[in-house]
């Protein structure tokens, strides 16, 4: 793609998931669907890792006109996928849901006038705050498996973060990037480390010493790297790469003199709703299991809150203002919507990921681990990392990913001589890293959307970073593979 000034630009992540569409399409013409059988263990479903069966290559139509899979009917498909507990459905309802409620907030402008007053007060010590946010949502990551829920607290880093005069990368490297390295770094994540030691028959939580260690080191090197860039961008607003998109946030903030602004009591009564709703939310999500449908209930409790109080003391002139900030603060997470949908449907298009129904993954996984037989102990670890964090392109889900390559990659390792809980932690880290990259991730699509900036922006942006981090990773497995991890 060329620009008008001719200089080459980067696809977005909706016309990069079309071309992968058509190539997936193209995929089903010529690459055989296969199947697996399937057993419940502990009622979880496992897949025999010998039973692997071909079936012809079924081609996926141009158009189906029954309503079924087809490649023009890829949008819809993808898009009523699912349930309300995650999948399609369920990500693009908490997206409107939580996009809606931030609208309203944001629309007080009560966030803009303390964010103002916290800037004028800053003090030497502010670019600590970007490392400490990043050792929270790290720590988040790896103790309860943040993902989606990421994005909520986009929405309140983001215009914070700007306003306070850094750009939107760097807090969704703070929200985000954090929560995925602690993800796939984590000793005790009951949505990876747990499902694969279960489906690999490893005792729970086993190796947590090593795991630990390696949490310690990679959120070091996060909380390094966001002080670093933050600092910069601070320093020089215009090296930023999101510095035109994030003049959105410096437009609409309602402060625009030097001198400190003075928060009336309302300003004051809705951040600290918002505070006491983060905390709730933060509550539910550790404490009582909250996800999706409890979390976008939560958030639009607090937006009606907000909005009533905001209505009665004059904030907004009738409760049409209120419903257009929530209609608006919705519609710009469309675009997010649409490529979570487009992810699911390349999956679909696919065949799906059961591993008991006829799918070219299952084909792909299939000689993918015969190529792995046939090396050495160091490179097949090495391989495994890298193969589960290709597959995570089109399978991004932390637990479907364990589900569906554990049953497979822990006899291999069994063959091939390692340890089952290197085939565990290569899993771990593909699964967790590469969810900073793909633009199949939903949570990732979410953040940017709520950013407000490209997922080729991002890419420039940490791309040299994550290079650092998957050869770190590399080398995490090879050493986990010397030392005989247990």
């Amino acid at each position: 793609m060329m620009a008008n000034n001719s200089r080459p630009v980067m696809p977005d992540a909706t016309v990069l998931l079309c071309l992968v569409a058509v190539l997936a399409w193209g995929l089903t013409f010529w690459v055989p669907a296969g199947t697996f059988d399937v057993i419940e263990v502990a009622g979880q479903r496992q897949l025999m890792a010998d039973s692997y069966q071909a079936v012809p290559a079924q081609p996926a139509a141009l158009f189906n006109q029954e309503g079924g899979m087809g490649l023009l009917n890829l949008l819809f498909e993808g898009l009523v996928a699912g349930t309300k507990w995650g999948s399609t459905i369920g990500i693009a309802a908490f997206l409107l849901v939580v996009g809606g409620a931030f609208g309203v907030v944001l629309g007080t402008g009560s966030l803009d006038r303390g964010i103002a007053a916290l800037m004028a007060r800053q003090s030497a010590h502010q670019d600590l705050l970007l490392p400490l946010l990043f050792f929270l949502f790290s720590l988040g990551g790896a103790v309860f498996g943040m993902g989606e829920e990421a994005i909520a607290f986009c929405l309140i880093l983001v215009p914070a973060l700007v306003r306070m005069g850094y750009d939107s990368l760097s807090a969704v490297a703070c929200c985000y990037l954090a929560t995925q390295l602690g993800f796939a770094t984590s000793w005790m994540n009951p949505f990876s480390v747990a499902i694969a030691q279960g489906i690999a028959g490893l005792p729970l939580l086993s190796g947590a010493s090593y795991r630990l260690a390696l949490w310690a080191g990679f959120t070091l090197l996060g909380m390094v790297f966001v002080w670093h860039y933050g600092r910069g961008i601070r320093l020089q607003p215009e090296r930023s790469l999101s510095y035109a998109s994030d003049g959105h946030w410096r437009r609409h903030s309602d402060h625009t003199d030097a001198s400190v602004p003075q928060l009336a009591w309302l300003d004051k009564a809705v951040l600290l709703l918002l505070c006491s709703g983060v905390i709730w939310i933060g509550w539910g999500v550790m404490t009582q299991g909250y996800y999706l449908p409890q979390i976008a209930a939560q958030f639009f409790t607090l937006a009606l809150v907000i909005g009533l109080l905001g209505r009665t003391f004059g904030q907004f002139s009738n409760l049409n203002q209120l419903s257009q900030h929530f209609s608006d603060g919705a519609a710009a997470l469309v675009p997010a919507v649409i490529v979570v949908a487009l992810a699911k449907g390349v999956v679909l298009l696919l065949g799906g990921d059961d591993p008991s129904q006829p799918s070219v993954l299952n084909t792909l996984l299939h000689h993918s681990a015969q190529t792995l037989d046939g090396m050495g102990q160091t490179a097949s670890a090495a391989s495994m990392f890298w193969f589960q964090s290709g597959l995570n392109l089109v399978v991004s889900s932390g637990s479907g990913q364990a589900a569906l390559t554990m049953p497979l990659m822990a006899p291999l390792a069994d063959l091939l001589g390692l340890s089952r809980q290197v085939a565990v932690l290569a899993f771990q880290l593909g699964d967790g890293l590469t969810n900073v990259l793909v633009p199949t991730s939903a949570s990732l699509v979410g953040c940017l959307a709520v950013a407000r900036t490209s997922w080729g922006n991002w890419l420039r942006f940490i791309g040299p970073f994550m290079a650092a981090v998957m050869a770190l990773a590399t080398l995490a497995v090879i050493v986990a593979t010397w030392m005989g991890y247990q």
